[in-house]
């Protein structure tokens, strides 16, 4: 069975490795891309500077931070809204951020879930398996 991947895209090692992890250890069996910025998560969409894809397919679905260097989760979720071939990408937001303006804002860009990262180790793993067990098992995507 062809699995697509998972695009991980987060600038905290940390986190990464625990979002990693609890997808594994979850039975999430989908390979995980995973991109250390916005620029990076772009890359892997749609290609380099020179056109050249990096990406072999487009993700079952994202999960992404908001505060990132180089560009933001905020300007990578335009992004995907603004391209035919993701513009129905789902695109889970997973975040530090708290801010009433960073919630509104990824609503308004069309982002399918805002989840704010539990900061109790077992809740953060709770959380992720929870996530990837309903967009891989239970969400139809079109």
């Amino acid at each position: 069975m062809d699995r697509k991947p998972i695009l991980l895209c987060d600038d905290d090692p940390n986190d990464q490795f625990l979002i990693v992890r609890a997808l594994e250890k979850n039975e999430i069996k989908n390979p995980i891309l995973v991109a250390q910025n916005g620029s990076e998560a772009l890359g892997l969409l749609y290609g380099d500077d020179d056109g050249n894809a990096k990406g072999s397919a487009v993700p079952a679905f994202v999960i992404l931070d908001i505060k990132m260097p180089k560009v933001n989760g905020l300007e990578v979720l335009r992004e995907i809204r603004n391209h035919e071939n993701t513009r129905r990408l789902p695109v889970v937001m997973l975040t530090s951020s708290d801010e009433e303006s960073d919630l509104i804002q990824s609503y308004d860009l069309g982002v399918n879930s805002y989840i704010r990262k539990p900061i109790d180790y077992n809740e953060f793993r709770r959380c992720v398996a929870d996530i990837g067990a309903y967009w891989i098992s239970l969400n139809r995507a079109p």
